[in-house]
């Protein structure tokens, strides 16, 4: 069975890394998505509560897996004895830290193949520190996130 791994913080997930997702499982019979704590970043969202809203998104999907990433990309798919790693690129910016990215996993664990899928363009301008940004200043977000997403933001800001 050919797995793609598709690993980020998603703090908190977008429609962009939904489009992803979606085109990854055309690629891909299983897909297991790794939530990850991204050492440079402030989450809002403790990875259990990430973990948490994962799961409830894609709860109908069998093809789906939710897991936590503790440490290398590189060790976890070693261990798993996985090889595709799917990346969406929204524009030049993504591309060079994901090349980066990528090389280093490569040298790391020469058995991995990155696959990288570029973002439909209605999504190239989602981030989810402008998500954030929005959320915080009362902005609406319902074109940028999921449904259950916006819901669990708005209560995390008290909104």
């Amino acid at each position: 069975m050919k797995t793609g791994v598709y690993a980020g913080s998603f703090d908190p997930i977008t429609l962009g890394h939904l489009d992803i997702i979606e085109r990854a499982e055309k690629l891909f019979e299983k897909i297991i998505i790794l939530v990850a704590e991204n050492k440079k970043k402030q989450h809002l969202f403790s990875l259990q509560e990430r973990k948490e809203m994962l799961e409830e998104l894609f709860k109908e999907k069998k093809n789906l897996k939710v897991e936590v990433l503790n440490g290398l990309l590189a060790e976890y798919m070693k261990e798993k004895k996985l090889t595709f790693v799917v990346r969406g690129l929204r524009a030049i910016s993504d591309f060079d830290y994901e090349f980066q990215h990528s090389t280093i996993t490569k040298k790391l664990n020469p058995e991995i193949e990155t696959v990288f899928l570029m973002t439909k363009p209605k999504y190239f301008y989602i981030n989810s520190t402008l998500i954030k940004e929005i959320v915080s200043l009362n902005g609406k977000i319902k074109d940028f996130v999921p449904e259950l997403i916006e819901k669990k933001l708005k209560e995390k800001f008290g909104k």
